[in-house]
């Protein structure tokens, strides 16, 4: 299956297509470190469509970051890693990030609690293998808070717990 990749080119995939590619790429880099990776005369390629792929910030996003402010954890806003991923909030220097995890990335499971979807697993998996500490902030947890004192609380217990 992975030979056959060989054969490909930037022109069989649209931007979303090569940017899902890189993901796959980099997380072979990581799983197979020996191995060359079938697209790897196309990487640069993949990179581009990667970043070309703008992260637009919600307001849920802002509200999290405006709570991080408040109870000081200085933190960089929609950071990019080197290796071209896009964190919500992020403290480099330690790789602790924040990632605000609105609707989308959830799977709908009739009353019971929404489940991540793959995409979301799989970004998380390629960070933690980068030396990521993820906090995720899902979007029912944080609509449960009914104020800003909440909101601080709420997310001081979650760093801790992370020991962040």
């Amino acid at each position: 299956l992975l030979s056959s990749l060989l054969t490909v080119n930037d022109a069989s995939f649209n931007d979303l297509g090569l940017s899902q590619l890189y993901m796959v790429s980099l997380h072979f880099q990581l799983d197979f470190p020996s191995q060359v990776f079938p697209l790897a005369h196309m990487q640069s390629e993949l990179l581009a469509a990667f970043k070309s792929q703008e992260a637009t910030p919600s307001e849920l996003q802002r509200d999290v970051a405006a709570s991080l402010t408040r109870i000081g954890w200085n933190h960089s806003f929609e950071y990019e890693t080197p290796e071209g991923i896009s964190l919500d909030m992020a403290q480099p220097e330690t790789k602790s990030a924040i990632e605000v995890d609105g609707p989308y990335h959830y799977l709908k499971c009739n009353g019971r609690r929404p489940t991540e979807n793959g995409r979301t697993k799989f970004k998380s998996r390629v960070l933690c293998k980068l030396g990521w500490t993820i906090v995720q902030i899902p979007y029912f947890e944080w609509g449960a808070l009914l104020d800003a004192a909440a909101q601080d609380t709420y997310l001081l217990t979650k760093l801790r717990s992370f020991g962040v």
